[in-house]
């Protein structure tokens, strides 16, 4: 089971997690004060009126699995100036932590970061504050520059993929390299895509190059997303209905991310950006199947997903093990 993560910033605990974030930030900075009625004017009233301290900006709650309130809270702020969104305020209560809500919470605001098309986002953190140092260092963010003077106070940024459509030629010329590399890579790391391993580089750059031709005739759109090095960290694609009677629907076919670009949210935005497409040009329904308990499976549920049912010995894995694979579909609009 993983957290339930939602958006709210009237939440009535929302005040309780502020307060001791600030409480417990203040003594660290060696200031330390005894109740919310003496912090900082700013500070007591982000605990004494959340709603309206963050009126703009996304607050996100994170509950433990199997408990009712919510144990921990982050705030991605809305961007302004031409900056670049930043994260504030994570904090899991202590009796919560060890449970993934951190990583759960910066999971969700990375996304949701990434999917309204900010290049990047940013943070602070205190340098003396080495757990949270390392979770953010682990989800890709680098130090950069300072923006902010204060002494011990380190500027971290991280820079998102790029999610861009692929042409039928675009297709081709990555075909032998960075495509064929992203599905030799999940063949290698066990997921269940139509291959046995080891896959040749070769057979996967004419997989990749029959896609492009599926891509030319209409029968498959393809996006990938390009690293802040340019080199490329995930694909999907998607293939629409061919039969006379199933032109309202699509299949998602082929989610693939890299291993070295798994955990800060590129699946979830690859998938939310063929589903965009899909609904603006007029699909109603998609479908997929996946290897059942596959890691994915959680991505799909995650994302609104509905599972149709599950056949046993589908498909076999790149072991040459037969799994069983369940099927799920989604609705538009």
């Amino acid at each position: 089971m993983t957290a339930r993560i939602e958006e709210n910033r009237s939440h009535p605990r929302l005040a309780d997690l502020l307060a001791s974030y600030h409480l417990v930030n203040q003594a660290e900075k060696g200031t330390a004060v005894e109740a919310v009625a003496q912090l900082p004017v700013v500070y007591r009233a982000e605990v004494e009126d959340p709603a309206a301290a963050f009126a703009a900006d996304t607050v996100l709650l994170a509950t433990p699995p199997g408990e009712d309130l919510p144990a921990g809270c982050v705030v991605l702020k809305a961007p302004y100036e031409g900056r670049a969104p930043e994260i504030k305020r994570l904090w899991v209560a202590p009796a919560a932590r060890r449970k993934g809500l951190a990583k759960a919470l910066m999971a969700e605001a990375l996304r949701r970061a990434a999917a309204s098309g900010a290049p990047a986002v940013r943070l602070t953190v205190w340098n003396w504050r080495e757990e949270p140092l390392a979770l953010y260092r682990a989800l890709g963010f680098e130090t950069v520059a300072s923006w902010d003077e204060r002494p011990d106070l380190v500027c971290l940024e991280k820079r998102f993929d790029v999610i861009e459509r692929l042409t039928p030629d675009a297709v081709r010329a990555h075909a032998s390299a960075g495509l064929a590399a992203l599905l030799v890579d999940a063949v290698d790391s066990g997921a269940s895509v139509g291959f046995l391993a080891p896959l040749e580089s070769h057979r996967a750059a004419a997989w990749w190059t029959r896609v492009a031709e599926e891509a030319e005739e209409g029968a498959r759109d393809v996006w990938a997303a390009h690293g802040p090095d340019g080199s490329l960290t995930g694909v999907v694609t998607l293939v629409r209905g061919g039969a006379a009677n199933g032109t309202h629907r699509g299949e998602i076919a082929r989610l693939l991310v890299h291993r070295s670009a798994r955990g800060r949210g590129l699946g979830y935005r690859l998938l939310a950006t063929a589903e965009a497409h899909a609904a603006a040009t007029g699909l109603r329904l998609l479908v997929l199947d996946t290897q059942t308990d596959s890691p994915a499976e959680r991505l799909y549920r995650g994302a609104g997903w509905t599972a149709a049912g599950t056949i046993p010995d589908f498909a076999a894995d790149p072991a040459g093990v037969l799994r069983p694979t369940t099927l799920y579909y989604k609705r538009l609009g």
